[in-house]
């Protein structure tokens, strides 16, 4: 491979090795040897640190994400505090939907709500393309991430087609996704079409933080393990596939995660991430097999560990690293996100075993 070719990891402009080309997590998503293995969390910053709290203190979400200089505090402290290897954007996976038009609203302890839910084919005439002057925001704050963090690499991320699709059609979160699973049997075209347009929405979302500067990006599927897995390939799979194919020129590591995927995770991959992300149902050991070869893996300690002894903490993740020791590549995390009443020091302590625990 030439100097000047793409490789997972190279900057997006100009295909020359960044400063985070040789970071601990970007050689785990490359598959490559690591000085230890690298460790980050979803939703490390957030609820669970106080300093959050504080500076979050009346904004409310939506705003909070649209603010730069807010946004690259809120990135910042879960680097400061627990030393992890990769910092991930603040930002919500509706942003986009916002930016595009879409009426809705963070509520607080529900979740985002919708105020004309997508169920026709007028209304999926709403949904217009995403530019990149919808989110400036989101460039200028990545730009003064990736100064601050140096040679920790940053994540963009985005919401996966059918995430997104569940909460437009349902008009919020939603336990049996009902109104979605109608749709999407009872009229294939539609869902297809507008799987389609969001699919394009993520695809622009990804480039502008690629484009800004992420060193990586994951597509969040939250949602998508309520589906059987020949619905996910016939439903979901091309709209997932179309994104990851979109931004694979630019090099950077593709990581797919979703919870309650564990029969879905070969489909996942297939989908064209270059790591997949395992909740903690399936040991990555387990995980690998069903995956198959070519793949590094993410996860997977259980979060609600984190609120029981230190000892206890220490076992389980030992657990996890034994069951990842033939891993082509492992970038450690929590098999889903950290819950909001996480003691923030079982976090520091965690990534210190695991970087003590692994270094080579």
């Amino acid at each position: 491979m030439t100097r000047g070719s793409a490789r997972a990891g190279d900057t997006p402009s100009q295909g020359q090795p960044t400063k985070t080309y040789d970071s601990a997590f970007l050689k785990a998503c490359r598959r490559e040897p690591v000085p230890h293995t690298p460790v980050w969390f979803m939703r490390q910053a957030g609820r669970s640190l106080p300093e959050y709290l504080k500076v979050r203190e009346g904004i409310p979400m939506l705003e909070s994400c649209m603010r730069p200089e807010l946004v690259t505090e809120i990135t910042l402290q879960p680097v400061r505090r627990h030393k992890v290897d990769a910092a991930i954007f603040f930002s919500d996976i509706v942003v986009p939907l916002k930016a595009v038009g879409v009426d809705l609203d963070i509520k607080p302890g529900v979740g985002p709500v919708v105020a004309e839910p997508i169920r026709t084919r007028a209304d999926l005439e709403r949904l217009r393309d995403l530019t990149p002057d919808d989110v400036a925001y989101v460039t200028e704050a990545i730009g003064m991430l990736t100064e601050e963090l140096g040679e920790t690499p940053l994540i963009g991320f985005a919401g996966a087609p059918f995430t997104l699709a569940s909460y437009l059609v349902e008009g919020g979160p939603s336990r049996n996704h009902e109104h979605t699973k109608a749709l999407m049997h009872g009229d294939p075209q539609l869902w297809a079409d507008l799987l389609d347009r969001l699919a394009d929405i993520t695809s622009a979302f990804l480039k502008v933080q690629i484009e800004a500067g992420a060193s990586a990006v994951q597509l969040f599927d939250s949602w998508v393990g309520a589906l059987a897995p020949a619905d996910y390939r016939r439903s979901v799979m091309p709209a997932s596939a179309k994104v990851f194919a979109s931004v694979a020129s630019y090099g950077v590591p593709r990581i797919h995660f979703g919870v309650g995927t564990g029969e879905l995770l070969g489909l996942m991959g297939e989908a064209g991430a270059d790591v997949v992300g395992v909740d903690w149902r399936v040991p990555l050991d387990e995980a690998a097999r069903r995956v198959g070869p070519g793949k590094a893996l993410q996860g997977n300690l259980d979060p609600a560990v984190l609120f029981s002894s230190p000892e206890a903490v220490r076992t389980k993740t030992r657990e996890v690293l034994e069951a990842a020791a033939g891993l082509e590549g492992h970038v450690f995390n929590l098999g889903h996100g950290v819950l909001p009443t996480t003691d923030p020091d079982a976090l520091t302590r965690l990534v210190a075993d695991v970087h003590e625990t692994t270094a080579r």
